[in-house]
């Protein structure tokens, strides 16, 4: 199911936890750990009963995330992204495999369906996280049930299968006064978050970007939102000081909050997938401060 957005992500205060155990299946491995004996004898030094051995544990870690909506905007930037962190990635969408050639969609695992209706033994046995991007707009009904209930599903379902991690792209909330927020999209979007929190209290990550832009492709063709979005971001995150009075305003962050790139927004997602220690609510700021430490 291919995710969209007509707001731009916006994150409510996010907070930074040191990540406490959570449940795991028996039969999911997170990681391979092997032991090394080896000894070492220096040059000249006779390798006899007084050589030192060394013993040698590493962890392995295999990552294998699910990117639900993985064909939309912003799922084929974390599939892109996770792929060049060596990442194992499966998408699941309703489109299916995208239609576009580039390399590292190859190196996805494509499966076509519906979040209601997908044979979960078929996706998530083996996953070390899951990614959800669902989202959209319709009538209240459809929000609801896209926003809300669709990724309430994905999280039980997770849940149940013992996936350690979930990671939710939300929306930031735009200050909007609560008549707006009243709608399905907030509401959806809200109760899907409260799912994550409570199912994955010590593990789940929120994502709550403003406007996200980049190269989204629409109908075979390349609508490119950073040429309007990357010099707005810049413009207000330069005039930020300025204009930090007006952010008690009503709606103000229509117009104050800056928006996001796709790619920060992937790399926040990797982030995260790869850091255990981390999980709440992230806010537009910390998103990009994520993005840059997975870069690393």
């Amino acid at each position: 199911m291919a995710s969209f957005s007509p707001f731009p992500a916006i994150f409510a205060p996010s907070t930074s936890f040191r990540r406490a155990s959570f449940p795991t299946r028996p039969a999911l491995h997170l990681k391979n750990r092997f032991s090394i004996s080896c000894s070492y004898a220096g040059a000249g030094v006779s390798d006899d009963s007084r050589s030192a051995t060394i013993d040698v544990v590493a962890d392995i870690r295999s990552e294998r995330v699910v990117v639900l909506g993985g064909s939309g905007f912003v799922g084929s930037a974390i599939c892109k992204a996770a792929v060049s962190k060596g990442i194992e990635v499966i998408s699941v969408s309703r489109s299916g495999r995208p239609t576009y050639p580039n390399a590292w969609v190859d190196q996805v695992t494509w499966i076509s369906g519906d979040v209601f209706y997908v044979n979960w033994d078929e996706v998530l046995v083996g996953a070390t996280a899951v990614v959800s991007t669902l989202g959209g707009v319709g009538s209240e009904e459809q929000m609801r049930r896209i926003n809300g209930e669709a990724n309430v599903v994905a999280v039980n379902a997770a849940k149940d299968y013992g996936i350690p991690k979930f990671i939710l792209i939300s929306v930031h909330d735009y200050n909007f006064p609560s008549f707006v927020l009243s709608s399905g999209y907030f509401t959806g979007k809200r109760k899907a978050e409260s799912e994550v929190l409570s199912k994955y209290p010590n593990s789940g990550v929120v994502l709550r970007p403003a406007f996200i832009y980049g190269k989204r492709r629409v109908d075979g063709f390349e609508i490119p939102l950073d040429l309007v979005g990357e010099p707005l971001e810049r413009i207000l995150r330069a005039t930020e000081n300025f204009t930090k009075p007006l952010s008690s305003l009503p709606a103000s962050d229509v117009l104050l909050a800056p928006p996001v790139s796709v790619d920060d927004v992937a790399f926040a997602v990797i982030n995260a997938i790869k850091d255990d220690d981390i999980f709440g609510i992230f806010t537009i700021d910390q998103i990009k401060e994520a993005a840059e430490k997975a870069r690393v």
